[in-house]
Parts: C-alpha cells; sequence; structure tokens
C-alpha cells in the first residue's frame, strides 16, 4: 500500500469507499464519547468525507488528513469553502472556518500539528491499510496524541480470502492487540452489513460485520 495506490484512486476517481452522505453509525454513537463542545477531533484518512462536516455541526472542531491533495480540493470545493493554505513542515495545511485538513502523508504529522486534538474518528484509516502499516498507524497516534484521549472507531470484518483489501477485514482480536492495554476497549455495536453490500455479495461472502468501538487512551 504504497502512496502512489491511494494517489491513483484519487487521480482515476476511483473512490468507491466515499460515502455521499455523513456515516450512519456516526451519527448514532458520537454522543457515546460525549465530547464536550468546542474539543476538536481528528479524522485520519479523511478524504472528501462528509463527516467532517458533520462533526463541524455538532461544535467540534475538526482535523482531517490526507494523502491526496486532489481530495482535499475536492471536498473545499464541493463545500463552497475557500480554504486558506501554508506549510508546516511535509505537512500543507488547508483550513477555513472550522475545517483543517493536513494534506500530506499521515506518518509525517508531527504531535504539534495534533497538539489540540481530544478525540479520534476513525472510519476508514485503520481498515484501509494491510496489516503491517495498522501497527505503525497505532504507534503514530500514540507518539502524536497527547493522552487521554479517545476514539470512535468502525471496522469491518468478513473473510479476506473471499476477496482482497482495500477495506481490509479487522476482527475485535486485531484490534485489542494494536490498542491494549493502552487503550480501554469497548465494543458499542455490532452489525451485519451484508444485505446492503450486493457487490460483495456477488464475490461471494456469507457475513460482513460492522462494529463500532469506544476506546479511552489511559493516562501516563
Amino acid at each position: 500500500m504504497q502512496p502512489s495506490f491511494w494517489h491513483e484512486r484519487w487521480e482515476r476517481a476511483e473512490i468507491g469507499f466515499h460515502q455521499q452522505d455523513p456515516n450512519a453509525l456516526l451519527a448514532q454513537f458520537w454522543s457515546r464519547l460525549a465530547l464536550p463542545t468546542g474539543q476538536r477531533v481528528l479524522v485520519p484518512l479523511c478524504g472528501k468525507s462528509l463527516d467532517l462536516l458533520w462533526l463541524a455541526g455538532e461544535g467540534h472542531p475538526v482535523t482531517g488528513v490526507e494523502l491526496s491533495p486532489v481530495a482535499v480540493e475536492a471536498f473545499f470545493q464541493e463545500q463552497g469553502l475557500h480554504p486558506t493554505r501554508r506549510g508546516s513542515g511535509a505537512i500543507e495545511v488547508w483550513e477555513a472556518d472550522e475545517i483543517r485538513i493536513l494534506c500530506g502523508d499521515f506518518f509525517d504529522v508531527a504531535p504539534h500539528q495534533v497538539a489540540d486534538c481530544a478525540a479520534v474518528y476513525d472510519r476508514a484509516a485503520l481498515i484501509a491499510l494491510p496489516p503491517p502499516m495498522r501497527e505503525r498507524y497505532a504507534r503514530q497516534l500514540d507518539a502524536i496524541l497527547p493522552p487521554p484521549i479517545q476514539m470512535l472507531l468502525v471496522t469491518l470484518d468478513y473473510d479476506q480470502g473471499l476477496r482482497p483489501g482495500p477495506p481490509f477485514a479487522v476482527d475485535e482480536a486485531q484490534v485489542r492487540a494494536l490498542y491494549e492495554p493502552a487503550y480501554a476497549v469497548e465494543i458499542l455495536y455490532i452489525r451485519d452489513a451484508l444485505a446492503e453490500n450486493s457487490a460483495w455479495r456477488a464475490q461471494g461472502l456469507t457475513w460482513l460485520h460492522e462494529t463500532v468501538y469506544r476506546l479511552a487512551r489511559r493516562g501516563p
């Protein structure tokens, strides 16, 4: 999963992972974090997700991180926003109103660029990465974010042998292996999402579980 893979997906508009509406599970379970209004949320690998707008509408400034400048430009253009742009190390910062997107490689993000974040919303980051990169991703989160921090994590799980990722299958054991004991891990919801994914059924899948977790990072 080299950066070129994602650059090419965005340049070719091969973005079936992009949702046309804010994620329903975000709206349903965000309140379980009990995050005070005004606290900033980090959204890794955000693409041009409308979840950024939803979170801002709930009173949370948002910091997204996105590799593709095509995706970042499309987000602001489609929302009629006119961002300022400035360099910050290896990252270009795009910002308009309550939304800031760090355009660049997530692994180049420095602690000072996300020091004001109090929570993470991950619907499309962990499941976008193959196993070796997942471990690196989790370590990067630990390295750049100040404790205590909370996370709303949404994963998919299915028989990985029946279709290639991304998105990749990530089960509960993998989530716990990545985040415990640094985080308290709580399952909020599990549902069978296969009925609404006809293309996946056509590939032979007989089950597809979507799981929502609340993770709370323990203090030092």
